[in-house]
């Protein structure tokens, strides 16, 4: 079937009727503590970037505690490290396979 197109409130996403409101094929549940510390810094990042905020350690924490969630103390530290080093773009190209 077609791909459907999907409204959010500032960008269309184009999504197969099975991939609405699939995000992984593994539940967070069945994450190790590492994996899910590393997502949640991953999507502070990628929210912190699209809003075209600087993506800081103390930013990220803030992000991640307003969620309701925590992380080992150095990964935030880690992953803007790792963003400063290599660019938020050339991750997020990486990330896409391109």
């Amino acid at each position: 079937s077609r791909p459907e197109r999907v409204s959010t409130p500032s960008r269309q996403i184009l999504s197969s009727p099975r991939s609405i409101g699939t995000m992984a094929s593994v539940p967070a549940s069945d994450l190790s503590k590492e994996q899910k510390d590393e997502l949640l810094c991953t999507y502070a990042a990628l929210i912190l970037h699209d809003d075209g905020a600087d993506i800081t350690p103390e930013a990220m924490n803030s992000l991640i505690k307003a969620s309701g969630c925590s992380v080992e103390a150095y990964w935030p530290t880690i992953m803007t490290k790792m963003i400063k080093n290599l660019g938020m773009e050339a991750l997020i190209k990486m990330g896409s396979g391109g």
